[in-house]
């Protein structure tokens, strides 16, 4: 990837879309494992099939990933980031699958509120976590 001073703007010049797939794609695969999430709320997360799920953990798949799905999975790896730089890493990698009180969960757990929300509700998770951190 080749950043281009443009003015004021920082503008992506060279993006081989098949690579930032396959290193998206690598990313996500890393912290749905870590977080112990089973293919289907996995597929869930990106709105993906779970069978592209499926391939996509391979190391030979070559799919593309649509904005969307480059949005959710920037957002979840920052969340994922997010959450280890406040909790425990056990803790962190929990986080997603504990049942929340707070107004943007509701009872649910953060996992179940994404997946539902789709990528604002992604977005508004990291920031809550970016905010208990007090980075907003």
């Amino acid at each position: 990837m080749v950043l281009v001073k443009t003015s004021d703007q920082v503008a992506l010049a060279a993006v081989d879309p098949a690579r930032l797939a396959r290193v998206s794609a690598t990313a996500f695969s890393r912290i749905v494992q870590a977080w112990r999430l089973g293919n289907e709320a996995a597929a869930q997360l990106l709105d993906i099939s779970p069978r592209t799920f499926a391939r996509m953990k391979s190391e030979n798949w070559s799919g593309r990933l649509s904005r969307d799905q480059l949005m959710r999975v920037s957002a979840v790896t920052g969340l994922y980031k997010g959450l280890h730089l406040f909790f425990s890493d056990e803790l962190a990698d929990r986080w997603v699958t504990m049942r929340n009180t707070g107004p943007l969960f509701d009872g649910r757990t953060p996992l179940e509120a994404m997946i539902e929300g789709g990528l604002p509700t992604i977005l508004a998770t990291r920031n809550h976590i970016d905010a208990l951190r007090g980075g907003v």
